[in-house]
């Protein structure tokens, strides 16, 4: 007798056992009625009927995933490596479990191919230099493509370009070449603005012939300071001038 009773009763507590489901916070679980949907529950105590009912669960928080390093070839074709983070998380159970297959890899092939597209657009330099502006790009276009299955794409980050050796040589030789072409740039730059204050310094002294005696008397002075063999024997400047009024009055 006690057999006999005992069996139902253990068959009851398999079945309630089989049936109690436990979701965190963080999850959600997407219930099927004889493989229709029926809705989504959690967090908390959910019950299932075993056979009848069946529950796909879904995680709510934010998932980082690497993207594998691409090959990709940029619009000034230059072949470089790129690999990216990716985090993004689910807004939509529903969506996720019964609008895509996986929406994890999904959205891993998506990103991998959106990676690509978008670099491809670009050049090199932009790359290397405008890296705010791709990660904004890629993370609109795979938000876009992604939030029919329920996902919210939250960032998107770049973390290497990778370039072969020779590229790596060539890029210095530019940069050579570019701090080279400044250096003549800024030197041909001083040149001109010096040529300009001595056409104005000689205007000043042509006006005012003392001071061409100072300066002559100063440049004595500079040359007296130096180590150096050379004699120097000043000539006054207003026998210069005596001179060469002699020279104008014997042309005439």
């Amino acid at each position: 007798m006690m057999i006999s009773y005992l069996v139902p009763v253990v068959l009851v507590l398999m079945l309630l056992a089989a049936s109690i489901r436990i979701l965190p916070e963080y999850k959600r679980g997407v219930v099927f009625f004889l493989g229709r949907f029926q809705a989504v529950k959690g967090p908390g105590l959910i019950i299932v009927i075993p056979g009848i009912q069946k529950m796909e669960v879904v995680d709510l928080r934010v998932i980082t995933m690497d993207v594998p390093e691409q090959d990709v070839i940029s619009q000034d074709n230059v072949t470089v490596k790129v690999n990216a983070v990716l985090y993004f998380r689910v807004v939509d159970p529903e969506k996720a479990i019964i609008q895509v297959e996986h929406f994890v890899s999904a959205t891993s092939q998506l990103a991998q191919t959106t990676l690509r597209s978008v670099l491809g657009k670009h050049d090199l330099d932009e790359m290397l230099s405008e890296r705010d502006k791709l990660n904004d790009d890629i993370q609109e276009i795979i938000d876009a493509s992604a939030e029919g299955w329920g996902i919210k794409v939250a960032n998107v980050e770049i973390k290497h370009v990778d370039l072969d050796e020779s590229m790596i040589r060539a890029i210095a030789r530019q940069a050579e070449a570019e701090r080279e072409r400044r250096a003549k740039v800024i030197h041909a730059e001083g040149e001109l603005q010096a040529s300009k204050k001595l056409v104005e310094a000689a205007n000043v002294m042509s006006e005012n012939p003392a001071a061409l005696q100072l300066r002559y008397l100063q440049t004595m002075n500079d040359m007296s300071n130096k180590n150096a063999s050379t004699i120097v024997v000043p000539l006054p400047i207003d026998l210069m001038e005596a001179f060469r009024h002699m020279a104008k009055g014997g042309g005439d």
